[in-house]
């Protein structure tokens, strides 16, 4: 036998998985026919560099084609100091992928009557300012309520700390009115799950695990540390540059968070998920999710701006070269989380690590390409820099503020328009109309910025890597 061909019934021997209910696994016979062509040894091999390649320690790696899973292995390390491996069955903090669950949590309230999308939160959750109590369910779960972003990965373990944290939330957290733009914020999904606990008279963790997760048969998916660690469970790591990883101690953890990115989960077990969504919500011969949620959770329901993606409930939905594509990616310190899927095509890929951010996007751009008739990759060119007029830079001048400690302010120097972090000036490449690209340090790639006019048609917000900052009313002089 070939030393090709022996690596080859190696991976097909590591990747022999047991059935799962009706819904079968892909046998190592039907493994054996995509790999003669080289497709998922070419993904081993994508997937083993990038991990070399972003310093990432471990990964798991999943697809779904239709009712079974086609693809399913761990990669690397789960522990850099026992050097054990890293598995698909092993548990990893999933961060904002979370959103999905809770989204889908409190839409099956919805179906049953128990609660109104268009209702304010204020309604079943007691004891918040008044601003923040008329915020509705759609406005929490679009991300246009309004509210800042906040997000702590250390707090509290008691379940208490959930509805304590909600009403934590004052006015004075609103930097502009509800409905006006989308601005991703955590403290969303805190309210949705904190009033969760109300309507469904139950701690959050258990309404998700019984409406959700058991009907899905994620049986090793919780939010409970102390629960997650009686499974096998990859261990998060830091790493810098080119640095050592080292893992993160003490284990992030904070009940005021849960709903918006603290589940653990494992690959296998998302593959359980996402086979429901690709099939109208059926999984092992019953119904487990409504086939009316998963629509209106993919439903568009609010652009991003400067961005071509649109967001709906828990979940992003966009074009990935010409083929409509949903997900939600997470990063939580230690872990990083991506999980995209085609409903059309009924083609998912799930990517779970164990480095703090890490995604793998090379990794997903080659599973996409092995399952789904992509587009032609579009050759990568500079975008043209285009003259700002002087005019414009006026406009824009000013400060831009999402909370009293996160703020940006655009100046003009020497005829030039930049963006101004503390003591940094980061330079704004026009690129169309109200959009700009900025390069921040030595990272490889530069962020889209984008300036929404208000009403009158002005600059009203700067916004961001998703957020909003709105720009402070000019001073009489």
């Amino acid at each position: 036998m070939s030393e090709e061909k022996e690596k080859v019934m190696m991976c097909l021997k590591k990747r022999r998985v047991k059935p799962v209910g009706v819904l079968c696994f892909m046998t190592c016979s039907a493994f054996a026919v995509l790999a003669q062509n080289g497709s998922f040894e070419r993904l081993d091999a994508i997937i083993n560099s990038e991990l070399k390649e972003t310093n990432t320690p471990g990964a798991a790696v999943v697809i779904v084609k239709a009712d079974r899973m086609v693809f399913s292995n761990g990669f690397g390390r789960a522990n850099v100091e026992t050097n054990e491996p890293a598995t698909a069955e092993m548990l990893f903090r999933t961060g904002s992928m979370t959103k999905m669950f809770t989204a889908l949590t409190l839409l099956s309230l919805v179906a049953e009557g128990k609660v109104k999308l268009d209702e304010p939160v204020g309604k079943y959750l007691k004891g918040l300012t008044p601003r923040i109590a008329l915020i509705t369910f759609h406005l929490l779960l679009t991300h246009t309520s309004g509210i800042r972003d906040e997000g702590r990965p250390y707090g509290p373990h008691d379940e208490s700390a959930l509805r304590d944290a909600a009403r934590n939330i004052k006015d004075d957290y609103l930097f502009t009115e509800p409905g006006q733009i989308f601005s991703y914020s955590n403290l969303n999904y805190v309210l949705v799950g904190a009033a969760m606990e109300e309507i469904a008279a139950k701690p959050y963790a258990d309404s998700v695990s019984e409406r959700l997760l058991k009907p899905l048969g994620m049986t090793r998916t919780t939010f409970r540390p102390t629960e997650a660690m009686t499974w096998p469970l990859a261990q998060g790591h830091n790493a810098r540059g080119d640095a050592q990883p080292a893992v993160v101690r003490p284990f992030t953890d904070n009940v005021a968070g849960w709903p918006a990115g603290f589940l653990f989960s494992s690959a296998n077990d998302l593959a359980r998920f996402a086979l429901a969504f690709l099939n109208r919500g059926m999984l092992d011969g019953k119904q487990p999710i409504a086939q009316t949620n998963i629509g209106a959770m993919s439903a568009a329901s609010v652009d991003i701006p400067g961005i071509p993606v649109k967001y709906g409930y828990g979940l992003r939905v966009e074009y990935i070269r010409g083929v409509p594509i949903v997900g939600h990616g997470g990063a939580i310190p230690g872990f990083g989380a991506q999980i995209l899927m085609s409903p059309e095509h009924r083609v998912a890929v799930i990517v779970l690590t164990n480095k703090s951010g890490a995604r793998l996007e090379k990794t997903v751009e080659t599973a996409l390409e092995m399952m789904l008739p992509l587009k032609t990759k579009p050759e990568a060119k500079p975008k043209p820099s285009l003259t700002i007029p002087d005019e414009e830079m006026r406009s824009l001048v000013g400060m831009y503020s999402h909370s009293p400690r996160q703020f940006f302010e655009i100046v003009v120097q020497q005829g030039k328009l930049f963006l101004k972090d503390e003591e940094d000036l980061l330079p704004l490449q026009k690129i169309g109309v109200n959009r700009f690209l900025m390069r921040q340090g030595n990272a490889p790639e530069p962020e889209d910025v984008t300036f929404v006019t208000g009403k009158d048609g002005k600059p009203a917000y700067l916004h961001i890597n998703g957020r909003a900052f709105r720009k402070a009313a000019n001073e009489k002089k």
